[in-house]
């Protein structure tokens, strides 16, 4: 570690902007009195869920230039005509899947000789991940659920989660909701699925078996929570096998149909491969016997396993419809056919201040050790997606993606 190692924390240039921070006021300071020769400053921002004042408050410099930084960290994908050159980025990419709409982005970075560190991508050795806005994403995709439910069915409107100081205020709003006896079907098994369950049963809604989510109807709301060898299923006929799957995923197959029979609400926390099936089809969609009528794609990947996710929404505009058989968007909560679907893909910027908080914290004690030190597990190397603008090794297979030919 060099005798003087500066981080700039980014103001976020995204359209929609993101309120989030990668690190809270004190949470900066602590940086600073834990690591020896760390300095951090904060870009002026009058976005941030923290106001500049509240930076300033503890210690930590305001300052807009941040071209003396040896590190710039931030949230979201950052504007292309605010790189700085040369410069080392901490952030979520979104471009190590081929996402098309930031091929633009890495090929900026790239021209600019950038290294890029993607959050998605911090590992330990056994590849679980350190840090993530995952918890806080299921929680507000699942209360977005449980609001497209109240205006759909005529129940009433429910908040936005936005509208709302914080998460215990939202609590408070989980306590009154009543519902109908509808079926939930939850794919997942990480934070992100543990934030949504954590939101649907402080709703009243109860977990119920797989058999008996295929074959009963219940006066009250329920859900079951999938794994992948509930919705997958190898395409030679064999058992399903965790090491299989995580190696080949692209030789097996979608077993999601029954579930899409029998749900009335999706919600999609699971982690997708792009190998990966499909979970249905638009035409599995167009079927009588098709029953989800709304989709949290909580994931939100893009294009990825479901076919209505075809935009990313916003908070502002969270719902919209999808017309299976024209295969478009229509305004949301129309009737006919239509699923209606949301697919926010920055849903922790609805509780800011809590999320930034809960991804600080997993920063500071999880991240930033192997940073400011010597890296000797490989954390940050496994991340680094670009390194003075070439691909690492662990990143080759995205060439043609970064050379345009895909």
């Amino acid at each position: 570690m060099p005798k003087h190692y500066k981080i700039g924390i980014l103001k976020e240039t995204k359209v929609p902007p993101d309120r989030r921070v990668p690190l809270a006021p004190n949470q900066a300071a602590e940086v600073m009195r834990k690591f020896d020769n760390v300095e951090v400053v904060v870009q002026p921002s009058e976005i941030r869920c923290y106001k500049d004042a509240e930076y300033k408050n503890a210690g930590v410099p305001l300052q807009d230039d941040l071209s003396d930084c040896d590190l710039l960290i931030g949230v979201k994908e950052t504007k292309i005509n605010a790189i700085l050159p040369g410069k080392t980025y901490m952030e979520f990419a979104h471009v190590a899947k081929k996402q098309p709409h930031n091929q633009n982005l890495i090929q900026a970075f790239a021209a600019n000789k950038n290294s890029i560190i993607d959050y998605e991508y911090l590992t330990d050795q056994k590849g679980v991940r350190l840090v993530a806005f995952g918890h806080w994403a299921g929680v507000v995709g699942a209360y977005n659920a449980l609001r497209a439910i109240y205006i759909k069915n005529k129940i009433g409107e429910l908040p936005p989660a936005h509208a709302l100081h914080d998460y215990n205020e939202l609590k408070g709003v989980l306590k009154d909701i009543k519902l109908p006896g509808l079926k939930f079907v939850l794919t997942g098994g990480g934070r992100v699925a543990g934030g949504a369950i954590e939101v649907l049963e402080q709703a009243g809604i109860k977990e119920v078996s797989h058999d008996d989510f295929l074959s009963k109807d219940f006066d009250g709301p329920v859900y079951a929570r999938l794994d992948p060898w509930h919705y997958a299923q190898r395409k030679d006929g064999k058992p399903f096998e965790w090491d299989y799957w995580v190696s080949n995923p692209a030789e097996h197959e979608s077993a999601f149909l029954p579930y899409a029979h029998s749900a009335d609400v999706f919600v999609a926390c699971h982690y997708w491969d792009y190998r990966s099936p499909h979970f249905f089809t638009i035409e599995d969609m167009k079927q009588p016997d098709f029953r989800i009528s709304i989709i949290a794609d909580v994931s939100c990947d893009i294009p990825g396993p479901i076919p209505s996710t075809i935009k990313a929404s916003t908070i502002t505009e969270p719902f919209f419809d999808f017309n299976p058989v024209t295969g478009k968007e229509e305004p949301p909560f129309g009737c006919g056919q239509n699923v209606t679907v949301m697919s926010v893909d920055n849903l922790p910027g609805e509780l800011p201040r809590d999320a930034s908080e809960f991804f600080g914290r997993l920063l500071i004690d999880k991240v930033f050790p192997h940073l400011l030190c010597d890296d000797c597990d490989g954390v940050i190397e496994r991340a680094t997606i670009l390194k003075d603008g070439k691909l690492t090794p662990r990143y080759a297979y995205l060439q043609d993606y970064l050379d345009g030919k895909e």
